[in-house]
């Protein structure tokens, strides 16, 4: 370490001299070889210590002495010749320029991600318990009252994963974004929306002429109104997608564009991008597809569970959609033979009025969910056949033979005696086929599912494993997706941006951050349930051995306490004993 920051040291903190961290030596300080300087990362459950030479030291979490990330430190280092190196924090030199969000608890302070006991020299008497704060340079710098208060909810999870910028007020000046282009004029075509019931903005429509076997797929051109290195443009991409809360939708474009000008609403004239494919209709396969800048009507706003009403009585007065649903009947017939159907449901969570958890419904696939699946798989499917290799798609890798071989172990302890087969996708179909014998197709789904690897995207076509396709992208929700405004503005400039790689890494990082917060966010409202229903039996099944977690039929993960030789998967009652909402730890006892 050189003199002038040795000097610095010494000005500000005399201690160090009289306890030996920093020595005089010839006229000169120097750092005792037993100290190392440098700054702070914490993980999960363990610390990182990096030094300027780039050395890193791992520091359990119980020495760090009130240091948190990019602190500044000087630790002691532990020379132990049968184990690796270790090191404690002696002190806190300086702190990091990032803030901390903070929990009050015995006049400390701890964060909230992880709670970590975090050293200040701010004063907390008048703070309650509870009482959520940020940190900033040692200073409170924002109070957002106390955690009994549901809205916190939102506050925290935005300012955990570096979201809580979309708070503020989304700049919605347009003006001069729009950009004026040849359109085709398709508003005489009966395109229709559907959505859920509840839906605010319609980025597809659909339309099938049954008659000469062509499927239009209309896309909100969101790219008309947002010009490429906008201010709009540069905070879009900031966002990478919209968030979608319990209550709320945190959008990646302004409402006035997403639930207004670029929403499909019917009987307006709005613009979309339109995919035109012809199809063999008996071989199914793709004769020719043409995209284009067009403006459309649509003639109807359908709602998923109208349609699947329709369906279901095969109502003759919507021919063109039954005449659709056939087809895409096949059309998924084809696509399972490459790729996987798992049986997935989704818990949505709905609050009441003062944001705590008020009921949750199940959602399933449905006829009318599959019916514009594979309308918007086609259209994905030949925006990135027309990429020729280069641009912006979506990657779904094959599971390692790691996570397969794990997955074979698994399946064997629920009954299910399987051996690799020539490849992965018959490995897995062999595994779904035997699952049904026995009864656990969800259970066995939900294994599989786990196997996967992370979906991604990339500048190259590798393939999507899960969907069975070669080429693979995402095109059809430039609404809520940066990829797909991406997309279209390449497949229209034929323009691929100089920094493809970066920004593909840059959406996919974004992706996961914001499925935590989301996930941290649920987590929290279940455990603030919890909370007040203390002593309440429900019903839940045993979904992770190792840590001895059970999930209720809410959704609720709750830490059985009292774990004895349960199965995966057993169905098991149990009673809440505790929660913590602050940790989002729900404890519970097996009946």
């Amino acid at each position: 370490m050189d003199k002038k920051r040795i000097d610095k040291l010494l000005s500000t903190d005399k201690e160090l001299l009289t306890q030996g961290i920093i020595k005089l030596d010839n006229g000169q300080y120097t750092l005792n070889s037993r100290y190392k300087i440098g700054s702070i990362i914490v993980k999960k459950d363990i610390a990182i210590f990096q030094t300027d030479t780039l050395q890193k030291i791992f520091i359990d979490i119980a020495q760090l002495n009130g240091a948190y990330t990019n602190d500044i430190v000087i630790v002691q280092m532990i020379f132990n010749p049968r184990s690796r190196t270790k090191a404690k924090i002696i002190k806190v030199l300086k702190r990091g320029d990032s803030s901390i969000l903070c929990s009050v608890k015995d006049n400390k302070l701890f964060s909230v991600k992880d709670d970590i006991e975090i050293t200040t020299n701010t004063n907390l008497k008048s703070f309650q318990i509870g009482d959520i704060v940020l940190l900033k340079n040692d200073v409170i710098v924002e109070e957002f009252g106390n955690i009994k208060d549901a809205k916190l909810d939102e506050i925290i999870s935005l300012y955990l994963y570096k979201e809580e910028y979309r708070q503020k007020e989304y700049d919605t000046n347009i003006n001069d974004e729009f950009k004026m282009t040849q359109r085709v004029d398709l508003t005489s075509l009966p395109f229709c929306t559907i959505d859920p019931a509840s839906a605010k903005d319609h980025d597809d429509a659909i339309y099938f002429d049954d008659k000469n076997n062509i499927l239009y797929v209309a896309i909100a051109d969101v790219s008309a109104y947002i010009k490429e290195g906008s201010p709009l443009d540069i905070e879009a991409r900031k966002r990478a997608f919209s968030i979608y809360l319990p209550n709320k939708v945190l959008p990646m474009i302004p409402f006035s564009l997403s639930a207004n000008l670029c929403s499909l609403k019917p009987d307006v004239e709005r613009f979309a991008y339109v995919f035109k494919i012809s199809l063999d209709i008996d071989s199914l396969n793709v004769l020719n597809s043409e995209v284009f800048e067009a403006t459309i009507k649509s003639h109807n706003k359908f709602s998923y569970e109208y349609i699947d009403t329709v369906l279901e009585k095969n109502d003759e007065n919507f021919k063109q959609i039954l005449n659709l649903y056939s087809m895409t009947k096949r059309l998924r017939k084809q696509r399972l033979k490459n790729g996987f159907d798992f049986r997935t449901q989704e818990t949505r969570l709905h609050l009441d009025k003062n944001l705590e958890l008020d009921n949750i419904t199940i959602e399933t696939s449905s006829s009318s969910h599959q019916l514009v699946e594979e309308c918007m798989l086609l259209a994905n499917c030949e925006a990135a056949k027309k990429l020729k290799g280069l641009g912006i798609f979506r990657i779904h890798d094959e599971p390692t033979d790691k996570k397969i071989q794990k997955l074979i172990e698994d399946v064997s302890i629920l009954g299910l005696n399987v051996k690799t087969k020539s490849n992965v996708h018959k490995t897995i179909q062999n595994i779904q086929y035997k699952a049904q014998s026995l009864g656990i197709e969800n259970e066995i789904d939900t294994l599989i599912i786990q196997s996967q690897q992370q979906a991604r995207y990339g500048s190259k076509s590798l393939g999507h494993f899960g969907l069975g396709f070669s080429d693979y992208s995402h095109f059809t929700s430039p609404i809520r997706r940066y990829a797909d405004l991406v997309l279209h503005r390449i497949l229209k400039s034929n323009n691929v941006p100089k920094d493809i790689e970066s920004l593909c890494e840059d959406i996919s990082n974004k992706e996961r951050e914001i499925a935590y917060l989301v996930w941290d966010l649920e987590d929290r409202k279940y455990a603030r349930w919890a909370k007040a229903n203390i002593k309440l039996e429900c019903d839940a099944t045993i979904v992770d051995i190792e840590n001895k977690i059970a999930k209720t039929t809410t959704g609720a993960r709750v830490v059985c306490d009292n774990f004895n030789e349960q199965t995966l998967f057993e169905k098991v009652t149990i009673e809440i004993k505790s929660s913590d909402i602050i940790s989002k730890n729900i404890i519970a006892m097996i009946k």
